[in-house]
């Protein structure tokens, strides 16, 4: 008498997958009641005052009591107001100087540190220090040296341009804050290019290696290329990142000397307190704007970018 084989039951872990464009089951609503607190959280600290403070730039508020609406008068004012144009102007500056030496230094010791070295894993660990340092202690710790250290080893060797703080000079207070700056940020940029590195496989290095290519083509031919996704993505959230400077200049100079170092963020909540509110917050909307710009550049340099 014939038998037949009885078929291997199914089970759950060998079912199909879900074919392209197949119905997805529904999102049970706790998961959607656990949204609930971050909603009226973020609503009530972020969106709401968001939305208020636009509105008062179009008011003369000084931040308390009684107002009238004065239209775009804040706005057109700030076009012509050397104040804001000078934080503008210093903050662009310096965002532009500090991600070009940030970059290039993490560049730098990113090839260092992923290189056939002694303790290179120690090293990393090092280097990563200052990324976890509160910028305004960096900033208390610096203004020491530059103030005090500096000026006595430079009285000391003879060498004019130290003798004097740094911080008191108008003309050179701007590459303190460059210097301190980076110093905190160079970090963080050094981990997307050490994973940048990392992410190459050997066999590239190793058969430019067999075709009698020197450690420099190597660099410039194979890692540079392959990494050029890791350097866009590092300019622009540093740039963004720089743009917002607030706590280590308020450490280092405190705007000084006179206006030299005052940034955006700085003039703002200068205002804050000092009777020009709605005339800040129509600077803040502006701020606020360049910053979704840039976070939209931000997006797009980071879409489909892998590893990171």
């Amino acid at each position: 008498m014939a038998t037949t084989a009885a078929a291997p039951p199914q089970t759950r872990d060998t079912a199909a997958p879900r074919r392209p464009g197949a119905t997805r089951r529904p999102v049970h609503r706790t998961f959607y009641l656990f949204l609930v607190p971050s909603l009226v959280l973020f609503t009530l600290a972020i969106t709401l005052p968001a939305i208020m403070g636009v509105t008062l730039s179009f008011t003369d508020s000084v931040g308390f009591g009684e107002f009238d609406f004065v239209g775009l008068t804040n706005y057109v004012a700030m076009v012509s107001d050397p104040a804001i144009l000078s934080s503008y102007g210093f903050t662009i500056g310096f965002a532009l100087v500090t991600v070009l030496v940030v970059n290039l230094v993490a560049f730098l010791l990113a090839v260092l540190l992923t290189s056939k070295i002694r303790a290179k894993v120690a090293l990393r660990a090092v280097f990563v220090l200052p990324m976890v340092i509160s910028g305004i202690i960096i900033a208390y710790v610096f203004g020491f040296l530059f103030s005090n250290t500096l000026p006595r080893f430079g009285q000391a060797i003879g060498f004019e341009p130290l003798a004097s703080s740094l911080l008191a000079n108008e003309d050179l207070a701007w590459l303190t804050i460059v210097f301190v700056t980076a110093w905190q940020a160079i970090p963080s940029a050094l981990l997307i290019y050490i994973a940048g590195i990392l992410s190459i496989p050997g066999e590239v290095y190793e058969a430019a290696s067999m075709d009698g290519a020197s450690a420099r083509r190597r660099l410039v031919s194979i890692t540079l290329p392959l990494v050029a996704g890791y350097v866009v993505i590092n300019l622009v959230i540093g740039f963004k990142n720089f743009l917002n400077a607030y706590d280590i200049i308020v450490g280092l100079t405190n705007g000084g000397p006179g206006t030299a170092t005052r940034s955006v963020a700085m003039t703002i909540f200068s205002g804050f307190t000092g009777g020009d509110y709605a005339y800040q917050m129509a600077n803040a909307t502006i701020f606020f704007l360049i910053a979704v710009v840039l976070a939209g550049i931000q997006l797009r340099a980071t879409r489909g970018r892998s590893g990171i």
